[in-house]
């Protein structure tokens, strides 16, 4: 029994013993990472706030409304000495900017919540303001104001990748927005064929194509590119979302000379300035868009005023309804007739002189189609429209490689 008791009190000093040194471990890794959490030198910058702000909504517009990672609520901030970027993204899509305007006294990387710290920059009226910023908190100070931000671990956020390719395609940014402008309206986010949600684009050494459909009517627009590396998209679908395409052209609006676009297998990356877009592709089969176009010898072709036929297709389609769609389009020599009809609202008729000489043609047309082809275009500007019958589409082109087809309806008897 003796034997027993001393090595049971043995067995029970041994295991207090382990006790007093794991709490001891505890303790010390504990104060560890207090130490490691407490940085010494917090960043400190100051901005000016007009040229912070700007970028700042820029890239707040990427982050998800709603998400379970509260950490793609906020846009994250680094800060060097010869470089400040800021970065945000949905994890489908993703932006970077370069910032100017920027004087960094400490270096170091944040994340800035997009709610309070965007409100903080819209509601000051201070030119410049100072961010101090931790990993327990970020301190905004302006001239009569001062605000402390709660802070997250700028390591958890998504990695937004730089346009570091040695291959990609170069082309005016000018040129590259209305690439975008002429065939985004055209695709259809709410159709559950994920494909017409985006915009195909086809990169050859030479030439870039973009369309657009909803299937019932089809965008197209060409250009030039230079390619660099031997980039092209030769075999693959580059299909690229709605969102990333309207982000491209509001986050590269300003820019004036070239951007660089890089199609990956399943990613793109378009740069211009000193702004970068990243998204990922959308899944899916696009629609052989070269068989929409007709080719065909013996339809009319009619030139016409932007301004003055968008006009009148306005006027014609006021009394349409979601019932009763369909404006008639009837044209004979000299002029053309657009006539709309809606249940329990009227009837419109609209009559315009047209340079035209050929045969009477009708044809049944939705106008808000029409309407939304002749948005993009100058209204002092002409194109064409080519007519066969009331049964085969409808196409519109112009002389800088834009096409669009429309089809027709069934005419109401």
């Amino acid at each position: 029994m003796i034997c027993v008791r001393e090595l049971t009190i043995s067995r029970l000093g041994l295991i207090l013993l382990l006790f007093k040194y794991l709490i001891k471990e505890s303790k010390g890794t504990s104060i560890k990472h207090r130490k490691n959490a407490e940085n010494p030198n917090p960043m400190r910058i100051t901005l000016e706030r007009e040229k912070f702000m700007a970028a700042f909504q820029t890239a707040a517009s990427v982050a998800p409304v709603r998400s379970p990672k509260p950490i793609l609520h906020n846009v994250k901030f680094e800060a060097a000495v010869d470089s400040q970027t800021l970065m945000a993204t949905d994890l489908e899509t993703g932006i970077r900017i370069d910032l100017t305007g920027v004087e960094v006294q400490t270096p170091g990387t944040t994340v800035l919540p997009i709610a309070q710290f965007g409100q903080i920059l819209r509601e000051s009226r201070d030119e410049r303001l100072s961010l101090e910023s931790d990993p327990q908190s970020t301190l905004v100070k302006g001239e009569h104001s001062e605000f402390r931000l709660g802070s997250e671990n700028p390591d958890e956020f998504p990695n937004v990748g730089q346009f570091t390719e040695e291959k990609y395609s170069q082309l005016p940014a000018r040129l590259f927005r209305e690439l975008i402008r002429r065939t985004l309206f055209a695709t259809d986010s709410e159709s559950s064929r994920y494909a017409l949600g985006g915009v195909l684009l086809e990169i050859t050494d030479s030439e870039i194509t973009a369309v657009g459909t909803d299937g019932r009517r089809l965008a197209k627009m060409v250009g030039p590119v230079q390619s660099v590396g031997g980039h092209q998209t030769a075999d693959r679908t580059t299909i690229v979302p709605m969102k990333a395409m309207q982000l491209m052209e509001r986050a590269l609006g300003d820019v004036e000379g070239d951007v660089q676009i890089a199609a990956r297998a399943n990613d793109i990356l378009v740069r211009g300035g000193s702004t970068t877009v990243y998204s990922r592709l959308t899944e899916g089969r696009f629609p052989r868009w070269r068989d929409v176009f007709p080719q065909r010898t013996g339809a009319a072709r009619i030139e016409l005023n932007v301004g003055q036929f968008s006009s009148a297709v306005r006027q014609a389609a006021i009394v349409t309804s979601e019932e009763s769609r369909g404006v008639d389009f009837k044209f004979a020599a000299g002029k053309v007739e657009l006539s709309g009809r809606g249940a329990q609202v009227g009837h419109s008729h609209v009559e315009q002189t047209i340079s035209y000489d050929g045969d009477p043609l009708a044809i049944c047309l939705d106008p808000r189609y029409m309407i939304d082809f002749l948005k993009v275009l100058d209204a002092d500007r002409t194109f064409t429209l080519e007519i066969e019958n009331a049964d085969r589409a409808a196409v519109c082109s112009t002389d800088d490689g834009y096409g669009y087809v429309i089809m027709p309806l069934a005419r109401e008897r």
